[in-house]
């Protein structure tokens, strides 16, 4: 494993154990060369996943393998300055990726993961729910905020 930090080739593996839902191993690693530690997480991929965005025109575009880095990146961006914890945001990018891969097909359209987000912060922050909606939905005006904050108000009332 290369060493995020002097970018040697060999660490050595310190500790190793499994994530609290158990979807992963954590292993604690130690640089032969600059002597840092660092943490690597293992996790099983059970076949390739490709996405396939959507055109601005809304036809299929390209296709790109599905990364689960994008995924914690944008849900982690979202819930920026929020009160929620990183084992509660690898919660849900977890279960994100469980359910891409039990849908059991070798595509998935960009589309559809962005929903599965959407769902899982709902449940998870409002805040991050908006924020990520706001890009999600590409909102470029102020009363596209409102609006959109209006359903969560309507929803949360009945």
């Amino acid at each position: 494993m290369r060493c995020p930090f002097c970018a040697h080739d060999n660490s050595q593996v310190k500790d190793s154990r499994p994530t609290e839902d158990n979807t992963a191993i954590r292993r604690r690693r130690q640089c032969e060369g600059c002597g840092a530690r660092f943490t690597t997480f293992e996790r099983v991929q059970l076949r390739e996943i490709m996405v396939v965005k959507s055109n601005a025109d809304g036809r299929e575009g390209r296709r790109e393998p599905f990364d689960r880095v994008k995924i914690e990146q944008s849900v982690t961006l979202a819930c920026r300055k929020r009160m929620v914890s990183q084992d509660r945001i690898d919660q849900l990018v977890s279960g994100i990726q469980r359910q891409v891969e039990t849908l059991g097909e070798s595509e998935i359209p960009s589309k559809a993961i962005g929903e599965m987000v959407m769902e899982g912060l709902r449940h998870l922050d409002s805040v991050a729910y908006i924020r990520f909606a706001s890009v999600y939905r590409d909102f470029s005006e102020a009363r596209d905020f409102e609006e959109f904050a209006s359903t969560i108000r309507d929803a949360g009332q009945n």
